[in-house]
C-alpha cells in the first residue's frame, strides 16, 4: 500500500496500523528518502511516474496543507487548495496509467457540505457554500483521470477527527484540562466527530472493499452538537466544561476559520455503515473517555 501525507496525524497512525496487519507500505515523502521504505515526490508538479505504483495495490492519498493551521491569509488559502489538488491531481494520473488495478482513497473532508444547520447530511446531499466546500470540490474533481480510468476510487469525506495528541481537538482538550472547554460560540452547532482509531479502521476497511466508490462519510453514528462533545470531554475528565467562548472572541484569534468551527454539519454515514464497518467508538461518552486517556 502506498500512503501520501504520511507524516501527519492520521497518516502516522495509518501506516502503523498497515504494518500491524502485515502490510507493506510505501510512503510518498516530499523531501530525500531517509528509509528503505519511502519515494520522494514533488505533488506540486502533478506528477508521480505510475512505476512508483508497480506491486502497489492500493494508494491512500492524505497530502495537503492543515485547514487549522494558519491564519486563512490569501496566500495561505492558496497553499490549502492547491496543495490538495496538485497531489491528487499526480496520484490520479499514476493510477490511472498503472498497468494494474490500483485501489485509490482519496481525502476529502465534511466541509463539502458547507454549514447547514440541522439538516441531516448524507451522501447524496448537494454540496454547500464557502471556501472550504469549493476546495473540497476541487480535491475531489482532481481525481478525475483515476474516475475516467475506471479505477475503484473513494472519497473520504472526514469530519472532526478527535485524537489524544494534535489534530483539531487539541486546542479543546488544553482548555478541558483548565476546565475552560465550555461551548464555542452558542455550541448548538453539529460537529461530525470520529475517533483516530476508527478514522484508520475506516481506512482500512475501505481499502479491502473497492467494490465501495465515491463519496463516503467519515463520522460517528450519532450526531452531536459542540456543547455535548465539550460537555462529554469535561466530564471525562472530572472537569465543568461550562464557560463559552463567545464568537467575536474566538473569531478574533483564529481569524476566518472560526466560521467553519462555529459551521453545523449533521452528519449521517450511510455508505460506511452499509458497508459493513464495525465502529469502535459509536458512543460520544466512550469516545471521550478515550480521548482523555
Amino acid at each position: 500500500m502506498a500512503v501520501t501525507g504520511s507524516s501527519g496525524l492520521i497518516g502516522t497512525a495509518l501506516v502503523a496500523a498497515l504494518r500491524e496487519r502485515g502490510d507493506e507500505v510505501l510512503r510518498l515523502v516530499r523531501r530525500a528518502p531517509s528509509a528503505a521504505d519511502e519515494v520522494r515526490w514533488d505533488p506540486a508538479s502533478r506528477h508521480l511516474d505510475p512505476a512508483v505504483l508497480d506491486g502497489v495495490d492500493g494508494v491512500v492519498n492524505l497530502a495537503g496543507a492543515g485547514v487549522g493551521d494558519k491564519r486563512w491569509t490569501p496566500s495561505y488559502k492558496r497553499e490549502i487548495l492547491a496543495s490538495r489538488t496538485d497531489a491528487t491531481t499526480a496520484v490520479a494520473l499514476a493510477v490511472a496509467a498503472a498497468d494494474h488495478p490500483v485501489r485509490l482513497v482519496s481525502g476529502s473532508a465534511v466541509g463539502f457540505y458547507g454549514d447547514r444547520g440541522d439538516e441531516e447530511l448524507t451522501e447524496a446531499s448537494p454540496a454547500g457554500t464557502g471556501f472550504l466546500a469549493d476546495v473540497v470540490h476541487a480535491w475531489e474533481a482532481a481525481a478525475r483521470p483515476a474516475v475516467d480510468a475506471g479505477a475503484s476510487v473513494a472519497f473520504v469525506r472526514t469530519g472532526i477527527v478527535m485524537a489524544r495528541d494534535g489534530g483539531a481537538m487539541a486546542p479543546l482538550l488544553r482548555l478541558a484540562r483548565l476546565g475552560l472547554g465550555g461551548p464555542l460560540g452558542r455550541g448548538r452547532q453539529f460537529w461530525p466527530w470520529i475517533t483516530l482509531p476508527d478514522e484508520v479502521g475506516a481506512l482500512l476497511h475501505l481499502l479491502d472493499h473497492p467494490e465501495v466508490t465515491g463519496p463516503v462519510n467519515l463520522a460517528a453514528p450519532a450526531p452531536a452538537r459542540q456543547k455535548d462533545v465539550a460537555a462529554a470531554v469535561g466530564r471525562a475528565l472530572g472537569r465543568p466544561a461550562l464557560l463559552p467562548a463567545p464568537s467575536p472572541a474566538l473569531r478574533l484569534v483564529v481569524g476566518e476559520f472560526a466560521g467553519e468551527i462555529l459551521g453545523s454539519q449533521r452528519i449521517v454515514g450511510h455508505v460506511l455503515h452499509d458497508s459493513g464497518y464495525p465502529f469502535v467508538h459509536a458512543d460520544l461518552d466512550a469516545a471521550a473517555r478515550w480521548v482523555v486517556g
